[in-house]
């Protein structure tokens, strides 16, 4: 399975449930250069394509062509392949395919990435990594003791688990108040 950004897969996930998977409007927190870099990264990838926008059916304009035409972003097979969604051309696939030739991988190419897709989780070793750990531990973890172990201010600590946390990575931070430790945060045990 392809790797993708948080906000790539968020992109094909939304475009995967609008008609003829149109990739607009994009998430409301990806704006301007950000927006265009993401899309550039994705169109070469071959994740979004580019196709005249129909403006009598309203679909959204991602640039202007110059000559009084828009055009709007589309994700592609691959796309919504990169996200574990098949599309109804690989069902519909000509008698005989099967028989085809398939490419193989690079002899570097390491043979491990072709293991069944598995839930995205954070790299090892970063502070958000850290700060999940902890959240996981069986006392949880107050803001105190998250601001010393990664270095982060409280209000960078509060956003990163109401952001990251809970809207990216869809994870539950429940709290409670604990007698002489105060505030305690905690990922649900699953």
């Amino acid at each position: 399975m392809t790797k993708l950004s948080d906000i790539q897969a968020l992109i094909l996930s939304a475009a995967a449930q609008r008609p003829e998977h149109i990739a607009l409007p994009l998430p409301e927190s990806l704006r301007g250069g950000a927006a265009a870099k993401v899309v550039g990264a994705m169109l070469a990838k071959g994740f979004l394509e580019e196709v005249d926008a129909d403006l009598r059916k309203g679909e959204p304009v991602w640039r202007e062509t110059g000559d009084g035409h828009g055009v709007t972003l589309v994700a592609t097979d691959a796309g919504l392949a990169a996200i574990g969604i098949e599309t109804e051309d690989a069902n519909t696939a000509p008698a005989g395919a099967t028989d085809a030739p398939t490419e193989e991988p690079a002899p570097d190419t390491p043979t491990e990435r072709k293991a069944a897709p598995k839930a995205r989780t954070p790299r090892e070793g970063t502070k958000q990594a850290t700060l999940i750990a902890m959240l996981r531990a069986p006392d949880g973890a107050t803001i105190e003791e998250i601001m010393a172990a990664t270095g982060w201010q409280s209000h960078t600590v509060r956003g990163a688990m109401a952001g990251a946390l809970k809207k990216k990575l869809g994870l539950e931070v429940i709290s409670e108040k604990v007698e002489n430790r105060g505030r305690v945060y905690k990922l649900p045990t699953v």
